[in-house]
């Protein structure tokens, strides 16, 4: 049984961090590239980062610079590191395969604040 579980959301001042983990399981997590998605209301769910399985990285291009993903194929983890946040970051996050999709989590609820 698949399962994903972000978590690390919150509410946050614009310019502010926050520090994403989602945790998988039911997977075979270390050889599996994967992406963080974001859905803000009314829109689509768009990849903002993604990472291979040999830690090569690719970004959105509205959050590069200030996004970082990483994982933790000892801990079935995948991270995102946010900086330099933004209103319009404001969305749920969840987290799955880049190029093969499996059952959604619940995401976690990013709030930027102007």
């Amino acid at each position: 049984q698949v399962q994903l579980v972000e978590s690390g959301g919150g509410l946050v001042q614009a310019g502010g961090s926050l520090r994403l983990s989602c945790v998988a399981s039911g997977i075979n997590f270390s050889i599996l590239p994967m992406g963080w998605y974001r859905q803000a209301p009314g829109n689509q769910r768009e990849l903002v980062a993604g990472i291979t399985n040999n830690d090569i990285t690719n970004y959105e291009d509205s959050v590069k610079g200030r996004f970082t993903i990483s994982r933790d194929n000892a801990k079935n983890t995948v991270y995102l590191q946010m900086k330099s946040l933004k209103p319009e970051d404001t969305a749920v996050y969840y987290c799955n395969g880049k190029n093969r999709w499996f059952s959604w989590g619940q995401g976690t609820q990013v709030t930027v604040s102007s």
